[in-house]
């Protein structure tokens, strides 16, 4: 039986067939693969230690922090608090950049996080993520962050599942590796993931729906038509996590959503440019999906600050196509067969 292929083998092979690299976005991968452990430790521990629940604070959005969201962040934060591979780091927790002061001056790279994705899955076990997003660092200030999505030079995320997953891409396709506890190593198990060009599945949380726009309301209605010839009706698969729906639509296929929500005073959507959007584009754009506002590209997005959000949908070509097509008023006909509720 062939040795399995290491991530931190699989990283190094890359670099070495690219003659212009230098090796410290190889040393940033590995040392986000050394943190994805980490935080799956303390997952793994946390009802034998007691960390589950309210840390009692609040981040920059308002949103009540879980311990596990603090723990999570500060491995993040530790983990390139030396080297100089990294002037700063910024976090959905973090109200602004974490600045490394000893040897990171000239640091060539700047590294953006979701810390725990899926946060209210934290107490019963649920499905989790932490996502990243690599940039490189230009005059070491926050406007290096504030740029489009296609500046990003690496992206992924860590899925906390049943297996603990790390995937990841530098523009050369997406690649999936599984823990293996038994070596404690990421193992490739998928090299150059492509997506189906049409799902069967859509994740959106329909309880936030009176507060959609009568577009979106109407997209997922027709997904929910019967229509034999259209594949249709979907099936629902939201699972609170954002990682872990966009991580079965890389798989399977189908459509992510998180519309603007009118209802809630998300006007402009939920979902952070920086943090979930850019980096989850990146991933599924490299496996032959598509992300969108409904109106633009999401990797040509450019955010006028840390922590702006908009409105997202990530899936297959042809979902994507399909919920454009609704956000420009141009939707098909209604199905014949009501909604399958």
């Amino acid at each position: 039986m062939p040795a399995p292929i290491t991530l931190d083998r699989f990283i190094l092979e890359g670099q070495r067939a690219n003659p212009g690299a230098t090796g410290e976005l190889s040393l940033v991968l590995v040392r986000l693969g050394v943190a994805g452990k980490r935080i799956a430790r303390e997952l793994a521990l946390a009802d034998l230690r007691r960390t589950h629940g309210s840390a009692g604070t609040e981040n920059v959005q308002g949103e009540v922090q879980k311990k596990l969201d603090v723990r999570a962040n500060d491995i993040l934060v530790e983990t390139f608090d030396y080297g100089g591979l990294v002037s700063f780091v910024a976090s959905e927790e973090l109200e602004e950049p974490h600045v490394y002061r000893k040897d990171a001056a000239d640091a060539r790279y700047a590294v953006l996080f979701d810390p725990l994705d899926g946060s209210s899955n934290i107490d019963v076990n649920g499905t989790l993520g932490t996502i990243f997003s690599i940039r490189p660092r230009r005059d070491g200030t926050e406007a290096d962050l504030l740029r489009p999505g296609t500046e990003q030079v690496a992206a992924g995320y860590v899925l906390f599942g049943p297996a603990v997953l790390f995937v990841y891409t530098i523009g050369h396709g997406t690649h999936v590796f599984v823990l293996d506890p038994g070596i404690g190593e990421f193992v490739l198990v998928r090299r150059d993931v492509r997506m189906p060009e049409q799902g069967r599945g859509y994740a959106v949380n329909e309880g936030r729906r009176a507060g959609w726009s009568e577009a979106d309301r109407a997209f997922v209605d027709y997904l929910k038509g019967r229509d034999e010839a259209t594949g249709r009706p979907y099936s629902t698969r939201y699972s609170g996590s954002m990682v872990g729906d966009v991580h079965r639509i890389l798989l399977e296929g189908g459509i992510y959503l998180y519309p603007a929500d009118a209802a809630s005073g998300k006007t402009s959507g939920k979902i952070r440019v920086l943090y979930e959007s850019h980096p989850l584009a990146f991933v599924i754009e490299q496996a032959g999906g598509r992300a969108s506002t409904g109106r633009a590209r999401v990797l040509d997005v450019t955010p006028r600050k840390l922590h702006d959000r908009i409105p997202v949908a990530i899936g297959s070509l042809s979902e994507i196509a399909l919920y454009e097509r609704f956000a420009r008023g141009e939707a098909p006909a209604p199905p014949s067969v009501p909604p399958v509720e």
